[in-house]
């Protein structure tokens, strides 16, 4: 029985891993500012991830063998996370993102050793965007020497659920019979149930790996193919939430080696429709 730690961890898939682990029979505390409580039978520890005093204060004399950060968006948090842990725990998970992929030249699908990550922590987070903070997030952890350190690349994450409501604009829209935006030439891109990353990250956490790893299920979408899952769609150009005019795809061949089994976007694809036609 393993001691983890789930930063963030209170919805959407992340609320998954957690019961995944607690189900596996891991101990398992969660640790977040408490706005909302986390499944039963686990511990919870209440502080803001970016407030380091508050962040040792919540974790005094406790140690784990694996954190699984869910919610590291900065060089800033990454820096206070590697302050705050070093010591305290033997391997550090964080849910990083394709978006660090965005700024590449040329098409996918990418490999993880497509990108080059930075030696500094600099410019201040408030300049970066949401792939660039990633990026930099995974090059601090990257340097900690006091763990071993492996970031989760997710692809786009599908569920009926999902917070963000992307895929709901979709459904609600083409309930109405209002148009769908997209650009001139919408891009494919990989996506993941949300079952299935709550999945690959809890074997993350349990596995022994470490560097990058993509994770995606096999087989890609561009935002057509995914309204044409839901419905019959009348288009406009313009803008919605995956039409996207760069390549997201990512190559999960290092997954697949290390020995995850990836399912295909077409076996759940239906499923996570009825799921967010359900929830709208």
């Amino acid at each position: 029985m393993n001691e983890i730690c789930v930063i963030g961890g209170s919805r959407y898939f992340g609320r998954r891993l957690v019961e995944n682990l607690r189900d596996r029979g891991e101990r398992v505390t969660v640790l977040n500012r408490g706005s909302s409580a986390p499944p039963e039978g686990v511990t919870h520890l209440r502080a803001d991830r970016g407030d380091e005093e508050a962040l040792r204060l919540a974790l005094a004399g406790r140690t784990f063998d694996v954190v699984v950060d869910q919610v590291c968006y900065t060089p800033r948090h990454a820096a206070v996370a590697r302050r705050v842990f070093e010591g305290r725990t033997r391997r550090y998970v964080m849910t990083s993102t394709v978006e660090v992929y965005a700024d590449l030249g040329g098409g996918g699908p990418y490999r993880e050793d497509a990108l080059d990550l930075p030696d500094d922590e600099d410019p201040a987070d408030d300049s970066l965007s949401y792939g660039e903070g990633k990026r930099r997030a995974e090059a601090v952890l990257g340097r900690a020497g006091g763990f071993a350190f492996a970031a989760v690349r997710t692809a786009h994450v599908l569920g009926g659920a999902d917070f963000t409501g992307r895929l709901g604009h979709y459904v609600r829209r083409m309930s109405a019979g209002l148009p769908i935006g997209v650009c001139a030439d919408p891009r494919p891109a990989s996506f993941i149930e949300e079952r299935e990353i709550a999945a690959f990250l809890a074997w993350t956490a349990l596995a022994g790996f470490t560097g990058p790893v993509n994770a995606c299920s096999h087989g890609t979408l561009d935002v057509r193919q995914l309204c044409a899952a839901i419905g019959e769609p009348v288009y406009t150009r313009g803008e919605s939430p995956y039409s996207f005019e760069r390549d997201y795809t990512m190559d999960n061949g290092r997954a697949t080696a290390l020995g995850f089994t990836f399912s295909n976007v077409g076996d759940w694809l239906p499923g996570v429709v009825k799921e967010a036609r359900a929830c709208v």
